[in-house]
């Protein structure tokens, strides 16, 4: 399982408190296949936690473990530090949001907000009424309680489900790849409105998408999930920036990822002016990457190290490491150029404002590069 490092500046983890949602090896088997296995993470208190990964990785699975839709194999799911073994999803209060919203179509859209309000009375002593035009207003939609579901666009009826969920005044809210049948655009615009929802309201919440754009885009921390356990656990720029696994490089946006032997390593990575740097044959080439203090595992000459550069730390002909290569293709991409390269048979990919044909010369420095891991062989 992928470390999990602190959040960016979340000064709650200096308390005692036990976290909102809690897994500690939790493994879910459907006869001898494991859809999560042995997965152990922490959700903190009004948290925007995402679990995102490619189809069939865990993700899923783990939102229903949570809201207690399945129950685990193995492990224990605790909700504020006390296990909800055995108690059935009507009483964890939660509030879920479906990937097909699954609003009543014979309600109208204040029928189908108020209906959670049929089992558990509205929060702060406001009225049914009252509550579901708070919800409305909350989610743009003040004048549309009248209204039949089915005349609503995707995007009006993923809000409307959100305030579904919301009714009740839930401590916890689900959701499970909520815009995944929506339009790039739309997707866009309302994954930011989802994250305002979720801050005005505190709410703890734990989304689950397959969109790596998406999970960077609106969460505290993200579980990049791989074959039912979690790859890395980390905020965004920590996943993105310095991804724990050649996976999760390599899922993450694009990514240049290198494997090679190191024949030497220089400096003592005590200056930040000269910092202890390895030099890596990669295809009879020598890339210099930083392994210095942060990176320091004590790499010697002959380990095998694998890193990653990141397209937007290419430069073409710039960088202390060079690589002649082809262009292949370019796509236009509105503020950037997306190049795919053939540099000795394997495809690099580089972001430029200018378009690039032919012979390019490309290079970056060494602490550009990331370093993913290191086998001493």
């Amino acid at each position: 399982m992928g470390s999990e490092p602190e959040p960016e500046g979340v000064a709650a983890d200096a308390t005692d408190d036990p976290p909102a949602v809690e897994l500690d090896g939790v493994t879910k088997r459907y006869g001898d296949t494991a859809a999560v296995d042995d997965v152990s993470l922490r959700v903190r208190e009004g948290e925007f936690f995402t679990l995102v990964g490619p189809s069939g990785c865990g993700k899923t699975t783990t939102l229903r473990l949570i809201a207690g839709f399945e129950e685990p194999t193995a492990g224990t799911v605790r909700f504020g530090g006390e296990s909800v073994a055995g108690v059935p999803p009507e009483d964890r209060d939660v509030g879920v949001v479906f990937q097909n919203y699954a609003l009543f179509p014979h309600m109208t859209v204040g029928e189908n907000v108020g209906y959670g309000l049929n089992f558990a009375d509205p929060p702060e002593g406001l009225s049914r009424d009252e509550r579901v035009a708070e919800l409305l207003e909350l989610v743009d939609l003040p004048d549309a309680a009248d209204r039949d579901p089915e005349s609503l666009s995707g995007g009006q009826q993923q809000r409307v489900a959100m305030a579904r969920a919301l009714a009740p005044g839930p401590d916890l809210l689900l959701l499970d790849e909520p815009m995944s049948a929506l339009d790039a655009r739309l997707r866009e615009r309302l994954r930011m409105q989802v994250r305002r929802i979720q801050s005005e309201l505190g709410i703890t919440t734990v989304y689950v998408t397959h969109d790596q754009e998406e999970a960077l885009a609106i969460s505290d921390r993200v579980a990049v999930m791989r074959d039912g356990t979690p790859e890395q656990i980390a905020p965004p720029r920590t996943v993105y920036r310095e991804p724990s696994s050649r996976f999760v490089a390599e899922f993450v946006g694009d990514n240049n990822v290198f494997a090679g032997r190191l024949v030497d390593v220089e400096g003592d990575g005590e200056s930040d002016d000269a910092p202890r740097t390895a030099g890596v044959d990669v295809g009879g080439e020598t890339l210099r990457v930083a392994v210095g203090e942060a990176n320091d595992t004590g790499v010697a000459p002959d380990d095998r190290l694998t890193f990653c550069v990141r397209p937007e730390y290419l430069r073409i002909g710039e960088g202390e490491s060079r690589l002649a290569a082809t262009v292949e293709s370019a796509e236009f991409l509105g503020e950037t150029t997306r190049v795919t390269l053939d540099w000795g048979g394997r495809d690099l990919v580089v972001r430029t404002r200018d378009p690039l044909s032919g012979e390019v010369v490309v290079g970056f420095d060494p602490e550009d590069a990331h370093v993913i891991g290191i086998d001493e062989e």
